[in-house]
């Protein structure tokens, strides 16, 4: 199974790819780390997002995608436009998971990835993607999802 995990910050859409054979994780190169949408009030950079960003799915033949949750309201509320950039996403043709930041925690507390992180070649601000990726996987794994 092919996940890609995905964090919503401001205008942009931050990934991880993650892939899961048996026992064995791994992450596959990837030529993008972040889509960022500039115009987010025009219909055509919301649509050219959606493109690039449905493509790139189909191209590496990604089979799931698994969102971190944002609060709607309050001081911690993710932005509109991180929210035009999650509807764009759920429409690319993908099953999509919601996962909020507190059950990625308890899923990695769980069973915390053995992985060197230095060596997986991902940017450091990859690193929640990946993370809510990992959780995804190893939910339905250990059936915690």
């Amino acid at each position: 199974m092919k996940v890609c995990g995905v964090e919503l910050k401001g205008s942009e859409a931050i990934i991880s790819l993650l892939s899961n054979e048996g026992d064995t994780f791994n992450v596959p190169e990837c030529r993008k780390q972040s889509f960022t949408v500039s115009a987010s009030e025009t219909q055509e950079a919301i649509s050219e997002f959606h493109f690039a960003f449905k493509k790139l799915m189909e191209d590496y033949k990604v089979e799931h995608l698994v969102i971190i949750s944002r609060e709607q309201k309050g001081k911690l509320a993710g932005s509109a436009t991180s929210f035009k950039l999650e509807a764009a996403i759920q429409l690319a043709g993908l099953p999509v998971t919601l996962l909020s930041p507190v059950s990625i925690k308890e899923q990695l507390k769980r069973n915390p990835p053995q992985v060197d992180y230095d060596a997986l070649d991902l940017k450091r601000f990859q690193l929640p993607a990946f993370e809510a990726a990992y959780a995804y996987i190893n939910g339905r794994i250990y059936g915690k999802l």
